[in-house]
Parts: structure tokens; sequence; C-alpha cells
């Protein structure tokens, strides 16, 4: 069944309790609670539900985490596969399916461009079809929006086609001959992966990610994590603290089953591997001295979590079959320096090196020195304002299906007790302000 009321309403109430931003995941969640709790609100969202997973993933995408980690709130995945990995469409599937059964106040194709501060004291929301009061705004945009490339991509011949990981789709795609991605997280290394199996000649910029085992002394490595407690650390006991919030999240993949990617064994298989891209001279590709290193560090956080698992098994007395020990594949030659693109015969170029949040429609102060958001568990010191949605917001899980409904439900629980005995009225001095 559809979740857009139809047609769009020519323009906004005047005032709501919450104005939630952002209909994925994080916003249906919010939405989810506030109806629960009898509080009247708005989800706004700039094109439809589920658009980043139908519009903004290629064909071949799957979940990295397993079905089961899908617990939005009284909704967790109850398919045949808890523990297989969702496709592209399926996702779409589960979280319109999320959206029915919530049935949020959702108004579809409006963009909020600005939220400031109202001489009421309640917050001035601008959209494309109008503009409300509000006395609590939720943030639940997510922090993927401004694709990065790095400016050093203006350099390269017009002859090399460039697509961001946001824009690929598949192979095909692209125009004969070879591939370079750039940048070894999660997206780079399954396009990567992606290209090679399609017969594609693919060479890679490796960077600082961690990777992580897919399946370890028996059972699924998520598995022995959520039973070990991982999921359940918060930030502030994080040992990195706020920082864990900007590292870059550990690579392996849920394809055909999900596996391990070792870049070790592409390397064997014919992928051309090389450091932290550097800069763009021409048709010249440099590259950081720091493949071995990097290769090194990401089998250290790899062996790291084998380790832990290892400790708990042992603490805990289970029985569990042994594994062999790690060993290093292939140890590349050197650290290569430099690419020359058309002696390698390579035609085109997947930026994969991640994205920036946009924040600037937000006219609060907000945010910290580099443009992130200030917040505990999501609360703004901007009294009224929240983010959801985000990486280690509170937990792992807080940015992904596992853990933003314990998030949506906190948030949700602070709106509660700062409406108090009004949360389900009308601020009349707001809506007299915007009438006049």
């Amino acid at each position: 069944m559809s979740t857009t009321p139809s047609p769009a309403p020519a323009e906004l109430a005047p005032h709501y309790p919450v104005v939630v931003v952002g209909g994925g995941q994080a916003g249906l969640s919010t939405s989810h609670y506030l109806k629960q709790q009898g509080i009247a609100h708005v989800v706004l969202e700039k094109r439809r539900v589920g658009h980043s997973w139908r519009s903004e993933r290629w064909d071949s995408f799957c979940l990295v985490t397993p079905n089961w980690q899908c617990r939005l709130p009284d909704f967790p995945y109850a398919g045949p596969e808890p523990q297989g990995f969702m496709l592209r469409d399926q996702i779409v599937a589960y979280l319109e399916a999320f959206a029915a059964r919530v049935q949020p106040p959702l108004i579809e194709g409006v963009a909020v461009t600005r939220v400031s501060r109202h001489v009421s004291g309640a917050f001035e929301v601008d959209t494309s079809i109008g503009r409300c009061l509000a006395d609590h705004v939720v943030v639940a945009t997510g922090g993927y929006d401004i694709p990065i490339v790095p400016p050093c991509a203006h350099g390269l011949p017009d002859s090399i086609t460039q697509v961001h990981s946001v824009a690929y789709r598949n192979p095909a795609q692209l125009p004969p001959g070879e591939v370079l991605v750039v940048g070894s997280g999660q997206s780079g290394v399954q396009i990567m992966e992606d290209l090679h199996l399609a017969g594609r000649k693919v060479h890679l910029a490796v960077g600082s990610a961690p990777r992580s085992p897919r399946v370890y002394r028996g059972r699924e490595a998520t598995e022995w994590l959520h039973e070990m407690g991982f999921y359940e650390l918060t930030v502030d006991r994080h040992p990195l603290g706020d920082e864990a919030r900007h590292k870059t999240n550990h690579y392996m993949t849920g394809r055909d089953g999900g596996h391990e990617i070792d870049l070790r064994r592409f390397a064997l298989e014919g992928v051309k591997l090389y450091g932290t891209l550097a800069d763009i001279r021409g048709g010249v590709v440099g590259f950081k001295a720091d493949l071995t290193r990097n290769l090194d560090e990401a089998d250290e956080v790899y062996c790291s979590i084998r380790r832990d698992i290892d400790a708990y098994i042992a603490r805990a007395g289970i029985e569990a079959p042994e594994e062999a020990p790690f060993h290093k594949a292939w140890v590349p030659q050197g650290d290569p320096e430099q690419l020359d693109l058309q002696a390698a015969g390579i035609t085109s170029i997947v930026w994969a090196i991640g994205f920036r949040a946009d924040y600037r429609w937000i006219d609060l102060p907000a945010f910290d020195g580099r443009g992130h958001p200030r917040f505990t568990r999501g609360v703004s010191p901007v009294p009224g304002l929240y983010f959801l949605g985000l990486p280690w917001l509170n937990t792992w899980g807080s940015g992904r299906f596992l853990g933003v409904a314990d998030d949506a439900r906190h948030l949700v629980d602070v709106i509660r007790q700062r409406l108090g005995d009004a949360r389900e009225g009308v601020n009349t001095e707001a809506a007299q302000a915007v009438a006049a």
C-alpha cells in the first residue's frame, strides 16, 4: 500500500510539535515512537521512502550484515533467511513494508531548505512547499550527502570516464578497458569484486580501511560479536571515544551468501593493488608508498577480531572448531607509486572514497569546528534539535538497521519529557506568530 498522501498538500500546517526531516529508516523509526506516544508530527522526505537504497546502490548490492540484524521497531526481519544478506530490492521492500506498518504522517517530494530559530523561540522550518514552525526538529537525513571526489580529479584527461560509487550500477555501464577503483572501504572493495567477477581488469587504490572475518570457528563473526556484547558497547565507553564516529567500516561482503574479502587473494587473481591516492598529473596517477602498510594494518585488525573471539571462547568454555593460523596469501614486491592510465589501458575510474554530510541548511550553532554535529546520544546542545541515524551516534548499530530503533526510542522519550503535558497540543503563541 502507498505510504504517501496524494496529492501532497499545497502548504504545511502552521505549526507542529515535531518535524522529522528524512523518511528513511531513522525518520520512520522516529515516527513510529512518536505515534505510540500520541505526539503530533510530520515527516518530510526530499524524495521518496527508500530512495538511497533504490537509487544510490549498484545492481548486485546486498547487505554486509546478516538479515537478523534488521531490527526496525516492532518490525524485525521475518523472512526465510535470517543468516542471509538481503539484496537491494529486498531491502527496499523491507523498508516500504515498515513504512506501510507505521503509516507515518509523511510528505514525500518536500525538501527542507533551512532550519533556524524563530523570534517566538520555536524552530522555523523552510521547505520547498512553504514554511512552518516546530517545537522540536529531528534531523534523520544521514551523513551521506555529498559524494567525495578529490580536486586532483580535474586533472584527468577527458578520455577517462569518472563515476562515483553512488552512481555506479554494473560493469557494463563503464566503457571497454581496464578500471581503476579508488578506495578500499566497503563500497570500493565490493565494486572491485563486482568488476573482477565480470572479467574486467581492475586496479585498486588501497586505503586504511580495516577488514573483518566473515565466518570464524564455526560461526558468523557477527554472531560471536553480538554474543560478546560488542554491539552494546556505547561510544562513551569506546577506546576511541567520539573519534570512532569517523573511522572507516571494516570491509567484507554478503554477496553469494557472504564471504571475507582478502585483497591479497585478489592480487593473486590479477587485481593490481596500489597505496593511497596521492595526486594526478595529466594521465599519471600518483600513490603514497603505503600499500604494504595498509594491507598489514587491515590484516592486524582482522587478526585482532579473531583473537578476541578466541579469548571469549576460552573464557566461556565453548567447544568450537579450530581454525588454521592466519598467513599472508600474497606480499607486494615494493609499493608502486605511479600508474600511467593510458599505458595500462585504463579507461574509467570509480571513486569510492566516501561522502560528506551537508548541514548547510541548519542555521543553528549545532556543530563543532569540523562541521560535525555535536550531540549526546543524538540530543543536540541546541534545545529541541536532535540527530538520528549516524554512525556511532550511541553504538555501532546506530547508523544501521540494528540500532536505530533504540536510538529513536531514546530521542522520543526525551521529546515526550520536554513537551510535557502540552505534547498533544499546539503552541498557540507560535502559531499566532506564523499567522501574523
